[in-house]
């Protein structure tokens, strides 16, 4: 149809209405979240008490606020530095994965391109258990041939940060691709013919060419990794990741603390995307 073209009454009604139970769908269940954050009762659900700050600030027996609860917090510290290191991992060796399949040819190329993607379809628990038996029959072969014990090997925050790259690098890789793809060539080029270096059209022109991929990238990795779970599970050790200590808490008896948890998280999650689409805002206004 086309779009200049008038439309029925009855369609436009059926439009309007599909897109208010979409978003209602996506986004009613992190509005009834944040609400109850704030409600003055011992449960994260309706019906409403009044409204306390309790669940963020509080300090008392039975209502330890998020930012007055210790635990919580070293959780959320253990999400952010494993996210960082898979965020760091991720762009370094996706930068490289680009480059060699854009700007390299070998046999084989189309195969390995395939293959980078291959994390990407297995579920995520199936992912950990492989990854965790692995490592842990490396880390016993290690002990009894050698008598060297690879502790990054067993169950721990190292092998939560291999288990989380090892997919998270594959998105990574597309991300930075699809940027590179972009790249005209004969700027590269044109910086060989006039006698310049490898590493110096690297940082002169490609790198700085591929910055919105690599913030992209990194944002994107960064989000993933704090956000996951299933992979993490599998092979977490005694220093557990904030969704770790979520379902945790969850198991025990829910309570508005993680109603206010999750609150926190989707305005840090809204703010740093916010961010990033205000960079090029600032860019084009420039």
């Amino acid at each position: 149809m086309i779009a200049s073209l008038p439309r029925p009454a009855w369609l436009r009604a059926g439009t309007a209405a599909y897109a208010l139970i979409f978003f209602a769908f996506l986004f009613l269940p992190l509005v009834v979240v944040a609400v109850f954050a704030f409600n003055d009762a011992p449960y994260p659900a309706p019906p409403w008490r009044g409204f306390t700050l309790d669940w963020f600030f509080g300090q008392r027996s039975g209502r330890t606020g998020l930012f007055a609860d210790g635990p919580l917090l070293g959780s959320l510290w253990t999400s952010v530095v494993v996210a960082c290191w898979v965020t760091l991992l991720a762009v370094l060796v996706g930068t490289t994965n680009a480059l060699l399949i854009e700007r390299s040819r070998f046999p084989g190329k189309q195969t390995l391109s395939l293959l980078m993607l291959a994390p990407l379809v297995i579920p995520g628990v199936i992912l950990g258990i492989s990854i965790l038996a692995f490592a842990s029959r490396m880390a016993q072969f290690s002990e009894d041939m050698w008598g060297v014990e690879l502790d990054f090997l067993r169950p721990g925050l190292p092998l939560v940060v291999l288990g989380q790259f090892s997919y998270i690098v594959s998105i990574a890789t597309l991300i930075i691709t699809a940027r590179l793809k972009r790249l005209d060539i004969t700027l590269e080029e044109a910086a060989y013919n006039l006698g310049a270096t490898r590493m110096a059209v690297l940082t002169t022109i490609t790198l700085p060419a591929l910055k919105p991929g690599l913030i992209g990238a990194a944002a994107i990795s960064f989000l993933m990794s704090f956000e996951n779970f299933n992979t993490t599970l599998m092979l977490v050790g005694s220093d557990a990741p904030l969704t770790v200590m979520m379902y945790g808490r969850m198991r025990e008896g829910a309570t508005p603390v993680l109603n206010a948890v999750s609150l926190f998280l989707m305005l840090a999650s809204a703010g740093l995307a916010l961010t990033l689409l205000g960079k090029p805002a600032r860019r084009e206004a420039s």
